[in-house]
């Protein structure tokens, strides 16, 4: 069957469906959703009844409901009445209107007080104005990162309008096989931590699971694009886990080759990975060196970007159904599930997964409609990879911070801009407020603030308790006065020239940034303490401080090579990882249901991935793979 056979064929299964005074102008694939303009005023009676939800369960698609353009109230007359229906508790900052979708967008304080008791408002606003109203939360920080992509959409609202009905053509398209052939192949991230990146293959569809960089691997940072078995032609669409560098570093590059598909993630992720993404080009300028990518290309991956919230089931290939679930790992991190034909195979990849809720977040899911197969990160997957209790760790850090600042030091903790940092300022906010350590100046300096901007941004994928201290209680440690942020290299002078104080500082792995210059001038002093909260990578400084360099070479202003001893205390605390130490990993597999046939371990160093693997196989009796990079697995 052809395109326009496919097409005809919805249409006259929507129609089939509706009552017959429904008059539908046109029916587009808006990538994965199935969009239906009609003139009737009548549309509120089919969101209110069972005819959407009778339709999903039929076509096993996503189908929303618009009015066409001409039917819709004049911009200025709807915001009028909406400012005059909202309540003024509502504090709306912003209206703004999508022609090409038909809506308009709320942004407000309290987005509860614009939907109203059971949705009254957005009822209002549909049925006198033909308008769909979607809420947005404003957020308490300011973001640069949330700005930029919200006024690049504002203004390539057509453009990506386009966008979205060419990738419904090639959602929406029939499948040819009936014999799925599903094949997985490790471009990258296995045996190895670093460039995740996986391809997933069926006879009718190509699909990308993460498009990661390796930042400790100078000779292959990249993933291996150039095996026969990936054609960036051929790619349906692209899938990332969550906003680490190592997971979505590469996504951009593919734009600059060619590929014109979608990318799927959280909000969160999209907003994340941007920041990264452009902080990564920059980087690349600032050192003189080529980049992989430019600005124009992370705008390229912006626009074809479909954010997806937890649990909802997307079609993104004629044979592939996509679901995401919470991952626990940083904020809109997910485990992404993977629905193969119709009910044929279901796929599981954790990405990476923290089993034990943290101060930021809830722990990741373990509960799935099916599971055949599951790819599982073992960065912690070793034999003596014991990660001591949050509790201990914590313990550990008042510690550290009580005794530096006693002898008059600094504490420097290099971080992840994202995931660690926020951990971190929570922990550090309820130390000083409760008079646990002194009160002695906070400094956050790199990416830290911007981040955590996002993350005040999306309150509802933060853990239960941060959620109901921020929104109902009003105590939010990211707003907090004990911390300031560091923007110049004057400001950073005075820090390290000043009193005892606690810097916080990207990068986590000392691969660069503001981390490595107060290290620098710090390391000398036997006063001063470097804490390593998150995983350090192989090959990176961090990893090579970690394991007992105490030297270390840099190239000064005068391009000489200068030896700095390391008199500075260290430190390692893995209880603040965002990872699954190895008990927590199994008890991921002994709790996840269903339980899988097939487990195949990735995403850590070679002894760990085998040794993970050879546990659940001798334990758990359950069948097992620790495949090597550019290795093609058969899955069904």
């Amino acid at each position: 069957m052809s395109f326009e056979g496919e097409l005809q064929r919805i249409k006259d299964q929507i129609i089939s469906h509706l009552p017959a005074d429904i008059k539908v102008k046109k029916i587009e694939f808006e990538g994965p959703e199935i969009a239906v303009y009609s003139e009737n005023e009548n549309l509120n009676l089919i969101e209110s009844s069972d005819i959407l939800k009778e339709l999903a369960k039929t076509m096993r698609k996503r189908v929303v409901f618009r009015w066409n353009a001409e039917k819709r109230k004049d911009p200025s007359e709807t915001e009028d009445y909406i400012r005059n229906l909202i309540v003024e508790g509502a504090e709306i900052s912003n209206i703004e209107f999508d022609h090409t979708r038909g809506e308009v967008i709320i942004e407000s304080v309290k987005p509860g007080l614009v939907i109203g008791k059971k949705g009254v408002n957005l009822k209002e606003i549909r049925m006198n104005t033909f308008w769909q109203p979607k809420t947005i939360r404003t957020p308490p920080l300011e973001s640069r990162t949330i700005g930029l992509i919200r006024g690049m959409l504002k203004k390539e609202r057509q453009n990506q309008k386009d966008i979205l009905l060419n990738i419904g053509k090639r959602i929406h398209r029939p499948a040819i096989f009936k014999d799925l052939d599903i094949r997985l192949t490790s471009l990258g991230g296995f045996r190895e931590v670093g460039r995740s990146c996986i391809l997933m293959q069926t006879r009718d569809s190509s699909i990308l699971l993460d498009v990661g960089l390796n930042v400790g691997n100078k000779n292959d940072p990249f993933p291996n694009f150039d095996i026969p078995e990936f054609s960036i032609r051929d790619l349906d669409a692209v899938i990332v886990s969550h906003a680490h560098l190592d997971h979505c570093g590469m996504v951009p590059f593919l734009f600059k080759y060619g590929y014109k598909g979608p990318v799927y993630c959280t909000l969160p992720t999209r907003n994340l990975s941007t920041m990264l993404q452009l902080d990564f080009v920059q980087i690349c300028e600032k050192e003189g060196k080529p980049g992989p990518y430019s600005k124009r290309d992370v705008k390229s991956a912006v626009l074809h970007t479909i954010p997806l919230s937890w649990g909802k089931v997307t079609d993104i290939a004629p044979d592939i159904k996509l679901t995401l679930h919470n991952s626990g790992h940083i904020l809109g991190s997910s485990i992404i599930h993977l629905h193969f034909g119709k009910g044929g195979f279901n796929f599981i990849y954790t990405g990476d997964f923290k089993y034990q809720k943290t101060r930021l977040l809830e722990k990741a899911a373990v509960k799935f409609p099916r599971v055949e197969a599951l790819l599982i990160e073992s960065t912690y997957g070793g034999p003596q990879d014991r990660i001591p209790s949050r509790q201990d760790s914590e313990r550990d850090l008042r510690q550290i911070l009580n005794s530096t600042i006693k002898r008059g030091g600094k504490i420097l903790i290099p971080v992840l801009a994202v995931g660690r940092a926020q951990e971190l300022i929570i922990v550090l906010e309820e130390f000083i407020s409760k008079g646990i350590i002194d009160h002695v100046p906070i400094f956050l300096d790199g990416l830290i603030s911007e981040a955590t901007a996002i993350h005040t941004a999306n309150p509802d994928f933060l853990s239960s308790d941060l959620r109901e201290k921020i929104l109902h209680q009003g105590k939010n440690p990211f707003l907090s006065d004990f911390f300031t942020t560091i923007s110049s290299q004057e400001e950073r002078n005075d820090v390290i020239l000043g009193g005892p104080c606690i810097i916080l500082a990207t990068s986590g792995m000392l691969i660069g940034g503001p981390s490595v210059q107060y290290l620098r001038r710090l390391a000398e002093d036997k006063k001063n303490s470097l804490v390593f909260v998150s995983y350090q990578v192989n090959g990176t400084l961090g990893s090579r401080v970690q394991r007992g360099f105490r030297e270390i070479q840099y190239t000064n202003e005068k391009g000489r090579t200068q030896l700095i001893k390391l008199n500075i205390n260290i430190f390692t605390l893995e209880g603040f990882s965002g990872h699954s130490s190895r008990s927590q990993i199994s008890q991921f597999l002994r709790r996840i249901q269903p339980r899988p046939k097939l487990v195949i371990c990735n995403h850590g160093e070679e002894s760990k991935c085998v040794s993970l693997s050879t546990m659940i196989h001798k334990k758990l009796r359950k069948a097992t793979k620790a495949p090597r990079n550019t290795e093609t697995l058969s899955l069904k």
